[in-house]
């Protein structure tokens, strides 16, 4: 009944309703349409706010309370894409390229769906460590790395590896979140204080600006849902839970508090949309992007969003 009721409530939420909204929109065929330059900004900002309000936080704690979750935020990035790519063969019968190409996307990370667990372990007043925007930049890369050293042995492949990690380093997820941290740590809490008005006290309202245009977005995708076929819905709905219950595991292992294995295991949970498939394109440019768009986008963002993020408060219960 307590996950029951914590589902209610995130519902109600102003994100999750911005995020309807644009779901409803899009299916109305309504006008409303964020510019390209706007998105971009948007995207830009929070992913921004996070790398600084991370960093800040970093820069007042000890190593020895750091390494331990940083290390099986290290774990998570290697095993998840593993399982997935094991389950999407076998199970699902996919393609190598499809297999590796989904796996990347569910080892790695969505920057907005750790934004949207903070606001609501907030809401909540459940504290949980600074610092797990660090572990957001962790478990970004090696991931989709792992996926694609999968595929190219499978298929007997070479590739230019320098231009596939040069577009992972260099896109604007992990620039923004690694250069924000390091911005964060060198100025620390005092420097972060004097940008507080532009970086923090708007972060929720920009948030749900955001969160209206990814419902358009995730909308735009749901003709897709009959293409990618029953299983890959099913997937993109109980791997993330399978993903959620291990994080929240380490992070119990790791000593994090409960608010912060929750982090962890909505981390796991996640899917990637911006550097997994900017570095998937390259890679892989034979996999569909049918598949691991519409399953990251329509099927595990939406569900997260709505209820996984609950769920994972709710089983990390069992773990404290």
């Amino acid at each position: 009944m307590e996950i029951i009721e914590l589902v209610r409530l995130n519902l109600f939420s102003p994100m999750v309703l911005a995020f309807v909204l644009g779901v409803v929109a899009t299916l109305v065929r309504s006008d409303l349409k964020f510019p390209d330059e706007i998105y971009t900004a948007l995207s830009i900002y929070l992913l921004l706010a996070i790398g600084l309000k991370g960093g800040a936080e970093l820069s007042e704690t000890a190593l020895t309370e750091f390494w331990a979750p940083a290390l099986m935020t290290l774990i998570l990035g290697v095993t998840t894409p593993i399982v997935a790519y094991v389950v999407l063969r076998r199970l699902g019968g996919l393609e190598v390229a499809d297999a590796a190409a989904l796996a990347a996307h569910y080892g790695s990370v969505s920057a907005v769906t750790f934004a949207a667990v903070q606001t609501f372990l907030q809401a909540l007043e459940i504290p949980y460590e600074g610092f797990m925007a660090t572990l957001v930049a962790i478990l970004e890369v090696p991931a989709i790395i792992v996926a694609l050293i999968i595929a190219r042995v499978a298929l007997g492949q070479g590739g230019n590896w320098g231009e596939v990690l040069r577009e992972l380093l260099a896109g604007k997820s992990i620039l923004l979140l690694l250069g924000g941290m390091f911005i964060g740590l060198i100025a620390g809490k005092a420097g972060l204080e004097q940008v507080a008005p532009v970086f923090v006290d708007p972060f929720k309202g920009i948030l749900t600006l955001f969160l209206l245009e990814m419902g358009m977005v995730a909308a735009r995708r749901f003709r897709d849902l009959r293409r990618v076929g029953f299983f890959l819905i099913a997937f993109g709905i109980l791997m993330p839970i399978v993903n959620g219950t291990f994080g929240i595991w380490l992070g119990s292992l790791a000593g994090l508090s409960q608010g912060g294995a929750v982090v962890l295991g909505t981390l796991a949970a996640s899917a990637s949309y911006i550097a997994a498939p900017a570095a998937v394109r390259i890679a892989l440019p034979q996999a569909n992007p049918s598949y691991y768009l519409t399953a990251a986008l329509a099927i595990t963002f939406p569900f997260n969003l709505a209820i996984g993020i609950p769920l994972y408060y709710g089983l990390a219960g069992f773990f404290y």
